[in-house]
């Protein structure tokens, strides 16, 4: 069958495909005379296979080692289990982050007026942890635009993101505890 057809069975795009392709997920189709891919019920099943893992929200390099394990007669059900239960593991605490995430942000919004004033409970407290207020008018001078390549600082910014996200959960944490306790 042709990509469009194996998509279609598959429930997967075609470009989907071609992106699994090359990432590696899927071998390489094999191809007609005139170039075009030509792919199998085998394909397919593993095209299933990837769009099942990724609906349970696997990451890519965890699908790839479901695939392995999948395709190896030697696997135990331990192995899978494992990789299972350390994914179960993860969503279960991103749920805890966000059920927090969600209880502050009641607390915040129940705390201001939503009125024609410009003082906003809201804001003063996300100022409350903050280094520096901004200066009105400034905010969003500082975006920062696509231009390129990502420069050394760009890249380091990334290598944080788990401090700011672990300073962001404690900041959540703190407005739980209440007044005086920031």
């Amino acid at each position: 069958m042709n990509i469009g057809e194996a998509a279609e069975a598959a429930g997967v795009s075609t470009k989907m495909i071609r992106h699994y392709e090359q990432i590696g997920l899927l071998p390489a189709a094999a191809r007609t005379d005139s170039g075009y891919r030509q792919y199998g019920e085998r394909d397919v099943s593993l095209l299933h296979f990837v769009r099942q893992s990724r609906r349970l929200g696997f990451s890519m390099d965890q699908i790839a080692d479901l695939l392995g394990l999948w395709s190896n007669d030697r696997r135990t059900s331990r192995e899978v289990k494992a990789l299972a239960q350390g994914h179960l593991d993860a969503l279960e605490e991103k749920m805890r982050e966000i059920a927090e995430m969600q209880q502050t942000l009641k607390k915040l919004v129940g705390s201001c007026h939503g009125n024609d004033e410009p003082h906003c409970a809201i804001l003063d407290e996300l100022a409350v942890s903050s280094p520096e207020a901004p200066e009105p008018g400034a905010v969003g001078a500082k975006l920062v635009r696509k231009t390129g390549p990502k420069t050394h600082a760009q890249k380091a910014s990334v290598r944080e993101a788990p401090s700011v996200h672990a300073d962001l959960m404690a900041w959540t944490r703190s407005i739980h505890a209440g007044p005086g306790h920031h």
